[in-house]
């Protein structure tokens, strides 16, 4: 009797379902099976919403031939990171090519303003420089090339810059334009390798509102010989809220003031505005309108 009731025991314990959640499988992640190679970047390698980059790299080799190792270089990185850029051959084929393009974008300003005709968010603008030494290396025909590459990148909505980097790179040759054309691509791979995750990494989409008014533009206005000019014109353009905001008076002497606006159309057509339609008691005459900046001379009727 005894072994009976022994054996119902042991039958009944075998029998019991083991203490676990059933829901656990349900909310266990299934084993990947995709080797790790093969798996997606991570999300942060990229912007949810990439900027449009137009490059502009004033680059030199031996001191004084243009030539663009830079910028193919600058072309292949964003695009491995799905950064679409601006054809060069399109801006070659609307701008001068070399040093009037750097001349034009020499401050955020004119490289906001540049990138902006072009539809670019953001302006990669630097120089690169390659020369040789001037000595041959010990009795050999080996000769070393000094490379410098120095870059910047601007935000076209408010010409601020977002990153920047500098890297400089020896190389030693037996050529002159290949040994150059070495020390190009090596200075340039470093200074990528630095400022492209800077520029993804602070990069974020303009604000809808704020890029309407994507035109930061000087304003100087001559003959304000009289104070109550100065408040006319003041007045005037801080009540043109659909045309232009952040309206600030930066300087008065000499009988001229200097303005700070930002618009939402460019410097020729918000010059049009302004001398149409004029403060109160005064004409305008336009003096020179440039990218980024407006000169005009107040006149009473």
């Amino acid at each position: 009797m005894a072994s009976g009731a022994l054996s119902g025991l042991l039958l009944a314990g075998c029998a019991t379902t083991p203490n676990f959640r059933p829901d656990s499988l349900d909310t266990a992640a299934p084993a990947s099976t995709t080797p790790a190679t093969e798996r997606p970047a991570a999300a942060t390698e990229r912007p949810a919403v990439a900027p449009r980059v137009m490059i502009l790299v004033d680059e030199q080799s031996l001191g004084t031939v243009a030539t663009a190792e830079t910028e193919a270089l600058a072309i292949r990185r964003l695009s491995e990171r799905g950064i679409p850029t601006v054809d060069p051959d399109m801006v070659r084929a609307n701008l001068a090519r070399g040093r009037q393009i750097l001349e034009m974008a020499g401050d955020n300003r004119g490289a906001a303003a540049l990138g902006a005709q072009f539809g670019a968010d953001v302006v990669l603008i630097g120089e690169a420089v390659a020369k040789p030494s001037a000595r041959r290396i010990a009795d050999t025909n080996l000769r070393s090339y000094q490379a410098v590459v120095t870059l910047r990148a601007v935000r076209t909505d408010n010409a601020t810059s977002i990153a920047a980097a500098s890297e400089d790179s020896t190389q030693v040759g037996i050529e002159d334009v290949s040994g150059s054309a070495k020390a190009l691509r090596a200075a340039a791979e470093a200074a990528l390798n630095r400022i492209v995750p800077e520029i993804l990494a602070t990069w974020t989409p303009p604000d809808v509102a704020a890029a309407s008014f994507a035109h930061a533009i000087e304003l100087t206005v001559g003959g304000m010989d009289q104070i109550w000019k100065v408040r006319a014109v003041r007045d005037a353009l801080r009540a043109r809220s659909r045309d232009i905001r952040n309206v600030v008076q930066r300087s008065y002497t000499s009988g001229a003031a200097i303005f700070t606006v930002e618009s939402n159309r460019p410097a020729e057509e918000l010059a049009e505005e302004l001398v149409l339609t004029p403060p109160e008691g005064l004409k305008f005459q336009v003096l020179d309108v440039a990218a980024g900046r407006i000169q005009l001379r107040a006149v009473e009727p």
